[in-house]
């Protein structure tokens, strides 16, 4: 059993003791938190919140709870039902809300839920807010009404199709291009809630040939929900035998995206956000933001368009807070988040897809073709035990000192440039590991800049 309270909200195993995993207790507790900051935030009359969930199979539970709990608090619930983490954001700008919470564990497996916290920005909270909600958890500092003031609970199943709508007028969305193009795309949804949309969005861009792999939202992962390559093996071998053209693999709450080529090779999910970039500055030059563990392709293309690349610690606000402060046309994180701000400051693999598939159609160029272009790097990730007795400022000071004249950046754990990558040590928020993250231009010179560090922090 797992619970895990951070700034971003409260995540964990479904099941156990209170304060051991989300137990019922937990999530009464988490959302009275919430809802409280919101009143301490707005102090107003008429509070909305809206609320949304994966497909996952306690999110029904979980749902009533949180919404129950608002209520109590006074504050007026419009609930979307199954929706994706970039809808509820859209649906919280668009409702003129004060704030949002998303039912889902992302790509934890089925076992695990969560309650992502969003402000009246549709954003996820800042360091400050969200350290102010677990304060008022902690205190238990919670005011809750009487029955004639309960809020009011409104139902709309539309934001789906809102937020498809919002997509295809955006101007980089070429569907005349998609369209013509003909394309065959798979889809692999992984039983959660991109089944619901993904084949109403590919439809509405004008793809006619759509083979659906584990679309049916209920809540049974056909594999581990992490779209990594190890548990993209069905989706890569679906995509050959139906002779797709590409195959697009979201996780339970669609804010990443993984590109399977035509030849099941993995287009690499670092690179979702190199190659919409590239199509982006080629039709909107300017600066580009992602964050210290993603390649450093991302920085080679946009230099290429003359235009300058910013990095940002880990974490997909502190991703936006760059990206706003550097009027950024483009960002998101190496796992294939994507954030356009044309759209909203949030990852969102629906708008990911329709940009990918404009890029690909007017290149005219197989999928894999396409991903050749770009400036090849691996990453190789590993993780190390951390000695209780050694304090990791030291683990920094003795690994800077081995790497003197290198470029370096300390405000995500320690940053280091070397001539053809990176590395980066970091310490794990929710583990007693340190993870270690290295890039070159091979696997062996990923590994080796990764195990040198290992073996200087065991040298300590």
């Amino acid at each position: 059993m797992a619970l895990i309270k951070s700034i971003s909200g409260i995540r964990g195993t479904i099941g156990g003791k209170p304060g051991e995993s989300l137990s019922p207790v937990d999530i009464v507790k988490f959302a009275a938190s919430f809802g409280t900051w919101v009143h301490l935030r707005h102090k107003k009359n008429g509070l909305k919140v809206i609320v949304g969930r994966d497909a996952r199979k306690s999110g029904s539970m979980v749902n009533n709870l949180v919404i129950t709990t608002l209520r109590s608090l006074g504050i007026n619930v419009i609930d979307l039902g199954m929706a994706t983490t970039p809808t509820v954001e859209l649906a919280v700008t668009g409702t003129h809300a004060d704030g949002g919470i998303i039912i889902t564990a992302s790509h934890n497996p089925a076992e695990w839920n969560a309650l992502k916290l969003l402000n009246e920005k549709g954003e996820f909270l800042s360091a400050q807010d969200g350290m102010k909600v677990l304060e008022i958890a902690a205190s238990e500092d919670f005011d809750f009404i009487s029955n004639d003031l309960t809020g009011s609970l409104h139902q709309d199943d539309t934001w789906g199709k809102k937020h498809i709508d919002l997509i295809l007028v955006l101007k980089l969305v070429d569907i005349k291009a998609i369209k013509s193009a003909g394309l065959t795309v798979a889809i692999d949804c992984v039983n959660s809630v991109g089944g619901i949309i993904l084949p109403q969005l590919l439809r509405s861009l004008g793809v006619e040939k759509v083979i659906e792999l584990n679309t049916i939202p209920d809540g049974n992962f056909a594999h581990n929900p992490e779209p990594l390559p190890e548990n993209l093996k069905d989706i890569s071998e679906f995509v050959v035998k139906g002779r797709a053209d590409i195959g697009f693999v979201v996780d339970p709450d669609v804010d990443r995206l993984a590109i399977i080529c035509e030849d099941g090779t993995m287009f690499g999910e670092e690179y979702t956000l190199v190659s919409i970039a590239d199509y982006i500055l080629k039709n909107t030059p300017g600066n580009t933001v992602s964050n210290l563990s993603s390649t450093k392709a991302l920085r080679d293309i946009t230099s290429g368009y003359g235009c300058k690349h910013f990095s940002a610690s880990v974490g997909e606000v502190n991703v936006v807070e760059e990206m706003k402060k550097r009027d950024a046309v483009i960002g998101g994180e190496g796992n294939g988040g994507v954030i356009y701000p044309e759209l909203h400051y949030g990852r969102d693999a629906l708008v990911g897809i329709a940009l990918f598939l404009s890029h690909l159609a007017k290149s005219k160029m197989k999928c894999s073709a396409l991903r050749k272009l770009y400036p090849h790097y691996v990453i190789a990730k590993k993780k190390l035990k951390l000695d209780p007795a050694v304090e990791f400022d030291q683990i920094i000071a003795t690994v800077k000192s081995h790497f003197k004249g290198h470029l370096t950046d300390e405000r995500d754990g320690l940053w280091i440039e070397n001539k053809n990558g990176w590395v980066q040590i970091r310490k794990s928020n929710t583990e007693p590991i340190m993870r270690i993250y290295a890039e070159g231009r091979t696997s062996l010179e990923a590994d080796d800049m990764a195990d040198t560090v290992i073996r200087i922090v065991k040298g300590t």
